[in-house]
């Protein structure tokens, strides 16, 4: 912690997220520095922010360190935060496997130390009020979920082989299965396609997937979503049904172009994830900024994040059966 009780924050990677996380921090007073495979002289030029010179240099100046590499990078990273005693925030997905995102809560305990899965959607106001809506029976009991999500989709290469920890369902979808698993608990089995099929694990854009997962409350999810081509509008939706009435949100008919203020305060674009091609974008509720102060708290108090280490391996279970259910030509596959 800095002499006035702010904490030291360092994050690896210099991404299209990385924004949203220093601004998120630095909207808490924390101090930060970063480390980048690419030297991010614009990004700390930016934020007003020190590059450390490589990732174990950036973990013995700080007390939390966030984990915005690309997804092979997760395990060994936190990994090596974890054992010199730091917290860790990682982006999702945890890992590549959910056994591997299970070593990782495993490492957290046996460290002492807390880990937080950087699941935002769940701070997200729209999603955040139709799940209470649900957990207090507003609608009844909850019968079927539908939930969408697509865009322009990434530009960076890796995100389109699945065999580097890319993939349509692990890197985008991954969103709404965390949703799923939120509103409607712990999942069963899970049926997935995709289109075109990946070649050799390889994508290429337009290419969209449908997800339909069977939980064991009985509740049935449809989770659709696509990476689109380049100027396609980024586009979220949810549709809750219960017994007794429904609840449903599309993201572009509450227009979200008065996004958050950035760090300064003087514009949306400040704090924006560069890519609003396939992030979910800033919106005036501070989704991101929410995120941190959640588990800032957290560390602070000892209680829960609103997102913990087990939702993050359940997620990542989901997606390992959607990919087996893929390689089974769309077969259920059980959790």
């Amino acid at each position: 912690m800095t002499a006035e009780g702010a904490p030291r924050v360092g994050l690896i990677g210099a991404g299209a997220i990385a924004a949203a996380h220093l601004d998120a921090w630095q909207a808490l007073g924390a101090e930060c520095v970063i480390s980048s495979r690419t030297r991010p002289t614009a990004l700390a030029e930016r934020f007003g922010v020190e590059i450390a010179d490589d990732a174990d240099a950036l973990i013995d100046r700080v007390d939390i360190v966030g984990i915005l590499a690309p997804t092979p990078t997760h395990l060994d990273l936190a990994l090596r935060a974890m054992a010199r005693g730091r917290h860790v925030v990682c982006e999702k997905p945890l890992a590549l496997t959910a056994h591997d995102a299970q070593r990782l809560a495993d490492a957290a305990d046996a460290a002492g130390v807390r880990m937080f899965p950087a699941h935002v959607v769940r701070y997200f106001a729209a999603y955040r009020r139709i799940q209470q809506a649900v957990v207090a029976g507003g609608i009844g009991a909850l019968q079927t979920l539908r939930l969408s999500r697509a865009g322009a989709g990434p530009t960076t290469a890796w995100f389109y082989d699945e065999n580097a920890g890319g993939g349509l369902i692990r890197d985008l979808l991954i969103h709404d299965l965390d949703q799923a698993l939120w509103l409607a608990g712990p999942v069963t089995t899970v049926s997935a396609r995709q289109d075109p099929p990946s070649v050799g694990g390889r994508l290429s854009a337009p290419v969209t997937a449908a997800v339909e997962l069977t939980h064991a409350s009985g509740v049935t999810s449809r989770i659709d979503g696509g990476w689109l081509g380049e100027g396609v509008p980024f586009r979220t939706t949810i549709e809750a049904v219960g017994t007794a009435g429904a609840l449903a949100h599309d993201s572009l008919a509450h227009d979200s172009a008065a996004a958050t203020a950035g760090a300064s305060g003087d514009s949306a674009s400040d704090a924006a994830p560069a890519d609003p091609g396939y992030l979910p974008p800033q919106t005036d509720d501070h989704p991101y900024r929410a995120q941190i102060a959640d588990f800032a708290e957290a560390i602070r108090t000892g209680r829960d994040a609103r997102v913990t280490p087990a939702d993050g391996v359940a997620a990542v279970a989901v997606v390992d059966a959607a990919y087996a259910s893929l390689a089974a030509d769309g077969a259920p596959v059980s959790v």
